[in-house]
C-alpha cells in the first residue's frame, strides 16, 4: 500500500474546497493566496455548465503561483485539481484520484464523503459561496471521521446558501471571511501544531447524520 505523499510530515492528505455561484471569484482568491509550496493537494469543486470551452483550471492557474490541474485520474501530487464540471471524485487511501459523473448538484457532498471515507481524519473540507446546501452532507461526514471544516462567512458570500447550510449542522470549526480563508488553510496544513491548537469540539447540537441530533 502507497502512503500518501503528505502523510509524514504533513497534517493533512487532501483539501476540498466546494463553491458554486460566486465561486470563480472565490476559488480565485483563495489559489491566489496559496504559496508554491503549500504542500496538501486541493480539489477544487465548483458548480458550472459543461462546454467546450471549461476555463476555470486556466483562470485559477493565471491567479497565483501554485500549481493548477485539471483534475484526472491517477495519484494525488501537491497543487490543486479543478474538478470537471459535473464531476465528484472518488479517493483511496493509497492517495489514488478517479472521477464519476454528478448530474445531482451533489458532487462536493459527494467528494467530501468519498475523501473522509479514504483519509479519515487527515481531510480539511471548506466550503465557500454558493445557493441550496450541496456540502452539508459532506461536512456531516468529514466531521464524523475526524477531519476539519471550514466556512466562508455567508455575510462576506455572494451567495450565502452553501455555507449558510454547512453551518446549520453544527459541523464548521471556524467562520473566516473569503479574504482570510487561503491564510486559514495555510496555518491548518503548514503551521507546525496549529491544525490542532485551532480544534474546535463538534458541537453537542451537531447533526452528524441527518436528522439525528448528536447528544450532549
Amino acid at each position: 500500500m502507497r502512503t500518501p505523499p503528505t502523510a509524514a510530515r504533513h497534517p493533512f492528505d487532501v483539501v476540498v474546497l466546494a463553491a458554486s455561484a460566486g465561486g470563480i471569484r472565490a476559488l480565485r482568491s483563495v489559489v491566489a493566496g496559496l504559496p508554491a509550496t503549500f504542500p496538501t493537494p486541493v480539489l477544487a469543486v465548483q458548480h458550472r455548465a459543461p462546454g467546450p470551452d471549461d476555463l476555470l483550471t486556466d483562470l485559477l492557474r493565471n491567479s497565483g503561483t501554485v500549481p493548477v490541474h485539471r483534475a484526472a485520474p491517477g495519484p494525488l501530487a501537491a497543487g490543486v485539481h479543478v474538478l470537471p464540471p459535473r464531476c465528484a471524485a472518488d479517493l483511496t487511501p493509497e492517495g489514488w484520484l478517479a472521477l464519476r459523473p454528478c448530474d445531482s448538484g451533489r458532487c462536493a457532498d459527494l467528494t467530501m464523503e468519498s475523501a473522509a471515507g479514504a483519509f479519515g481524519p487527515r481531510v480539511l473540507a471548506a466550503v465557500l459561496t454558493g445557493r441550496l446546501t450541496d456540502g452539508a452532507a459532506g461536512v456531516r461526514a468529514v466531521r464524523r471521521a475526524g477531519g476539519r471544516v471550514l466556512a466562508q462567512d455567508p455575510a462576506d458570500a455572494e451567495a450565502p446558501g452553501m455555507p449558510s447550510a454547512a453551518l446549520a449542522t453544527g459541523c464548521v470549526e471556524h467562520v473566516v471571511p473569503l479574504r482570510l480563508l487561503a491564510p486559514a488553510l495555510i496555518a491548518y496544513a503548514m503551521a507546525p501544531g496549529a491544525a490542532d491548537l485551532l480544534t474546535v469540539p463538534v458541537s453537542p447540537w451537531a447533526r452528524l447524520t441527518p436528522g439525528r441530533v448528536v447528544p450532549a
